[in-house]
């Protein structure tokens, strides 16, 4: 079965553009523009990729984005992902980037946003992939700050489809971005927030209520409040979950023990991406291999809905998302395996 799955056309809704940044590529950039790296090799970087935290992890994070210097990197950074998502089977692809990382450090938008953009145009021509941009805030840092990067980015708004939130959960709440997420609204923008990660089941609640969040990106502490995981059941609320990100930052203390499966038997319309695949141990497919491998009760009903699950949750138009389904449910059975009652 789980090679099925990873030959089943799939979506990515739950992935940032700088979080594919692998140690090759990094040190490559880096000679391009003159950067000097603190570690002395790819290797010695990827060897620092243990991490006890989220905040650790970003730390590093941040710091790799300084390499990111031209409208050349930012296509080749782009490239690279969407070609390691086509080998993925991925047909869908709705992409986190963080302008603040490169604005802060006098990387503008009119330096990442063409490349960016033509890595997604050659992603549909060469790969028929479908690739779109959502526009991520930073928590830690403003609503100011926020809301001046939404207005920073009005020239390219065609472009973009959502806005989301990352970065540190704690201390950085939903409501600290109500203006910025009601702007976001009035201007057409779809709506999703990361939330219970590091926070608790009432971040994503929170995120639902105050920001009028449409997904919610993590939201595995939802699980914590049975009221909230009906509620997510009855409303349709998909949660983007990343489940090698999770182990490694520590939000489960193994695959084992991650809590996808119960909230799939729940009803929640969840699935499975990579977050910052280049950081975490793998792309897509890696995290279904791994989520499937430590949770062998999971069966082909259960692997086909979290398919599903990520073509429907997608903000692409209904006639790919059907083509799309259409292409799923012919590859299951294909692969001898029944469509599940509700399929």
């Amino acid at each position: 079965m789980i090679a099925a799955v990873c030959a089943a056309p799939k979506a990515e809704l739950h992935v940032h553009i700088e979080g594919t940044l692998e140690p090759e590529l990094a040190f490559a950039l880096a000679r391009r523009n003159g950067v000097a790296l603190r570690w002395p090799s790819s290797e010695a970087l990827r060897a620092a990729y243990a991490f006890d935290s989220l905040q650790s992890f970003l730390d590093l994070y941040y710091a790799g984005c300084d390499v990111l210097r031209t409208e050349q990197d930012f296509f080749d950074l782009a490239w690279a992902y969407f070609q390691r998502a086509a080998a993925d089977h991925v047909v869908r692809a709705e992409v986190f980037f963080d302008p603040q990382s490169h604005t802060a450090r006098g990387i503008g938008f009119d330096v990442f946003m063409p490349g960016l953009l033509r890595a997604a145009r050659r992603a549909q021509d060469e790969l028929g992939m479908r690739a779109d941009y959502i526009l991520c805030v930073l928590r830690h840092l403003s609503e100011d700050d926020g809301l001046a990067t939404l207005e920073a980015a009005s020239p390219w708004r065609e472009h973009i489809i959502g806005l989301g939130l990352d970065s540190s959960e704690r201390g950085n709440p939903p409501q600290k971005f109500a203006r910025l997420y009601a702007q976001a609204r009035a201007q057409g923008l779809r709506l999703v927030a990361h939330a219970g990660e590091e926070g608790p089941a009432a971040s994503v609640r929170d995120a639902l209520d105050l920001l009028g969040a449409e997904r919610i990106d993590h939201g595995v502490h939802a699980a914590d409040d049975p009221a909230l995981v009906r509620r997510l059941a009855a409303e349709g609320v998909a949660l983007t979950v990343c489940p090698l990100s999770n182990v490694k930052l520590r939000v489960f203390p193994d695959m084992a023990a991650h809590n996808l499966p119960a909230l799939l038997h729940a009803g929640v319309k969840v699935m499975v991406n990579s977050d910052d695949p280049a950081y975490f141990g793998g792309y897509v497919n890696a995290n279904y291999r791994a989520l499937l491998a430590a949770h062998p009760a999971l069966d082909s009903a259960d692997a086909y809905r979290l398919l599903r699950n990520s073509l429907e949750a997608s903000f692409a138009p209904a006639g790919p998302v059907a083509a799309w389904a259409a292409r799923l449910d012919a590859h299951w059975q294909a692969q001898g395996l029944p469509l599940p009652p509700t399929a």
